[in-house]
């Protein structure tokens, strides 16, 4: 019975010995499988062209000769050429126009000719006296507002003498235009309308006519808001005489012409005075 045992003995050890060898034997195979996937998504393997390849001379005129038959629609051009020139049109029109309201909200529109006092219609020994009114920004806005809507009547002119907080803040000045001349106290926006009376920034006017308080009602023959370089010196003609103190300007014109000034103020009393 020995034998019969040591053979079996044998057998059991053979038999083991392969359970433990087919775990490897697997484990080799799957990681050959994995490597072969590997290399079959390798880029460098399949990578196509990384750059566009140059076209030929032959397909180079294929494309230009293609391009100059193309069909050309006479009326998609001239529809086209319209659309153009309509938004263009469009465009400049805009631009006028929020130029002009910009202008205007500034106090740098010129004056309508029909408000400033005409000579030829007038005695023809009287002048273009121009009302020119020195302010303030520090005056109560109301009472802007109110010298504004008169002067309009007259094609009169709001003088300050500079920029509060300096010409580097014009802000201040542009909003204080804006309420200053604004139809309607309430309306917000470049849309809102503007009275039509000229504002402008200007210190030499104020030391050429000595204005030490505001208001201050002068006469100025000529144009009060001639710019600087069109002007021949600071000896032009200036204001006779010099009203001062806050009355409405019906009552300025009156004790300006009592001064002396009645031939000046003649025209502008009667436009005030709806004559």
């Amino acid at each position: 019975m020995a034998p019969l045992v040591l053979a079996l003995a044998l057998m059991g050890a053979a038999q083991g010995q392969a359970r433990e060898a087919q775990p490897a034997n697997e484990g080799t195979a799957a990681m050959e499988r994995l490597q072969k996937a590997k290399a079959s998504a390798n880029p460098a393997v399949h990578a196509g062209p990384d750059t566009i390849p140059d076209p030929s001379p032959a397909l180079k005129r294929r494309a230009f000769e293609a391009m100059r038959k193309r069909r050309v629609d006479p009326r998609m051009e001239a529809q086209a050429r319209a659309a153009q020139i309509e938004a263009a049109n469009a465009l400049a029109a805009e631009q006028q126009a929020m130029s002009a309201r910009l202008h205007q909200a500034l106090g740098l529109a010129p004056l309508d000719a029909t408000a400033m006092p005409n000579p030829a219609t007038s005695n023809a020994s009287a002048k273009a006296w121009v009302p020119l009114l020195f302010a303030s920004s520090s005056m109560p806005i109301e009472t802007l507002r109110t010298y504004a809507r008169q002067l309009e009547r007259v094609g009169g002119v709001i003088a300050f003498r500079g920029v509060p907080g300096g010409l580097t803040k014009i802000g201040p000045m542009a909003e204080l235009t804006a309420r200053m001349l604004r139809v309607d106290p309430g309306c917000e926006g470049p849309a809102c309308t503007m009275r039509n009376v000229q504002v402008v920034i200007d210190p030499i006017l104020f030391r050429q006519h000595g204005i030490g308080r505001v208001p201050a009602l002068a006469m100025v023959p000529g144009d009060p808001t001639q710019p600087y370089c069109e002007r021949e010196d600071e000896t032009a003609p200036r204001a006779a005489h010099l009203v001062l103190g806050d009355a409405a300007l019906s009552g300025l014109l009156d004790e300006y012409a009592r001064l002396g000034g009645k031939e000046e103020v003649r025209d502008a009393s009667a436009r005030l005075a709806g004559r």
